[in-house]
């Protein structure tokens, strides 16, 4: 699988799921099962390279302002979440997060934000496929700290000031 077809199943899903983040995750599930082990790997070493790539100090700050506060937890499954977007989406926010404030259409924080289960799709799919554990995908851990420079969170005036758009959008 390349990397358009990893985004075409992304797309796909989230099309049929109405842009629901538990829906979408079962859809995936869905049509990983209907693939071959080995493509259901490729999946997830694209999931997981992207996943560890959102890992940055500026993303979870425009996660922060966009779920209200964001703790390790929060983040992570907000980076599926992203993922779960789509690549304009995904890409536009990894490379400037506060243009999420113009790459969003909505955002409910009670559903949006939160894509645990696009996690472990690609995951629950092998296992059921196998009946084993995936294997290790071979690609590099995320670092241990998130990359750039930590921000604090608790300071509402720098976050306006590093994320003005989503600020204004979803704060004010």
């Amino acid at each position: 699988m390349d990397e358009t077809e990893f985004w075409e199943l992304v797309d796909a899903t989230r099309e049929a799921a109405e842009g629901d983040p538990e829906e979408q995750a079962d859809l995936l599930l869905d049509r990983l099962l209907q693939l071959e082990p080995e493509l259901v790997l490729d999946f997830a070493r694209h999931f997981e390279a992207r996943y560890n790539r959102a890992y940055t100090w500026d993303l979870w700050g425009a996660a922060w302002v966009l779920l209200d506060g964001a703790s390790d937890d929060a983040f992570d499954f907000f980076r599926c979440w992203l993922i779960g977007q789509g690549r304009e989406v995904y890409e536009g926010g990894v490379h400037d997060p506060d243009s999420l404030a113009d790459l969003l259409d909505e955002f409910d924080e009670e559903i949006d934000g939160d894509g645990e289960e696009l996690g472990y799709a690609a995951d629950e799919a092998y296992e059921q496929l196998t009946g084993t554990v995936a294997p290790d995908l071979g690609i590099a851990p995320a670092p241990a700290e998130p990359e750039g420079t930590p921000i604090d969170f608790e300071n509402e005036r720098a976050l306006a000031e590093r994320y003005p758009r989503l600020w204004e959008r979803f704060k004010e």
